[in-house]
């Protein structure tokens, strides 16, 4: 009988690139929240993203500026028997710490996320979100901003982020699937719409799909982050 995750303890591990536009409410948001710690890892920010951490009570780490790395820096140095990995412009439910556990104790659940909800309103942002919906729903599959979550024995068991600089979510979550199925949390996880704001709804959503597709396809790393870019 799998022992119960109810008094394990969550170690958010949160990755930062100039993100103090954004950093400070998520930590905030997480204050008294249930966790037993909070690592920010940052990739060289240029701007106040490693002190708002550190003044709201965050362990900072300094680590290089891609994700996957950040994220496999901050569980090396996790102490938390469960691993929850937040983007630091994602805001989590207050009850995330209870609904994590409870997740984690059903039969066959090697990991989870939370539904896909953005901070805008429109009927670009709607279809997205309704779009998420449904793959999770029929695939099992959540991105990164969707807050996943593991034990930190799952983590190591599926070889931890691999050194992509783009699509290093998308490659953990097949390899999870792989050993277990992942359950998605009946609350959702908010996560700030600034890119799709910023560059048009169906343009990021076609970049997305455009670097699956290229993943599937064994293009290079460097060609996905080139297809990844917004600003072009």
């Amino acid at each position: 009988m799998p022992e119960s995750t109810q008094s394990r303890s969550i170690s958010i591990i949160i990755p930062a690139l100039n993100e103090a536009g954004q950093i400070g409410a998520t930590l905030r948001q997480l204050s008294g929240a249930g966790a037993a710690e909070i690592i920010v890892v940052d990739g060289g920010s240029s701007d106040e993203t490693v002190q708002i951490a550190e003044s709201l009570g965050a362990h900072v780490l300094k680590g290089p500026a891609n994700r996957g790395k950040q994220q496999n820096l901050g569980a090396a140095r996790a102490v938390g028997e469960i691993l929850l990995f937040l983007h630091a412009d994602t805001r989590l439910p207050e009850d995330f710490a209870q609904q994590i556990r409870a997740i984690l104790d059903e039969p066959g659940a090697i990991a989870g996320a939370f539904r896909f909800r953005l901070d805008a309103s429109g009927l670009g942002i709607s279809l997205v979100e309704r779009m998420a919906g449904i793959r999770c729903k029929l695939f099992g599959f959540p991105y990164g901003d969707q807050a996943l979550f593991m034990s930190r024995r799952a983590f190591k068991q599926v070889g931890c982020f691999a050194d992509l600089p783009v699509m290093e979510d998308f490659d953990l979550v097949l390899r999870l699937k792989r050993l277990g199925r992942i359950r998605i949390a009946k609350s959702a996880s908010v996560t700030s719409a600034r890119r799709w704001r910023e560059y048009g709804v169906w343009r990021v959503t076609w970049k997305h799909q455009l670097c699956i597709l290229g993943y599937y396809l064994g293009i290079s790393p460097a060609t996905l982050t080139r297809l990844r870019n917004f600003e072009r």
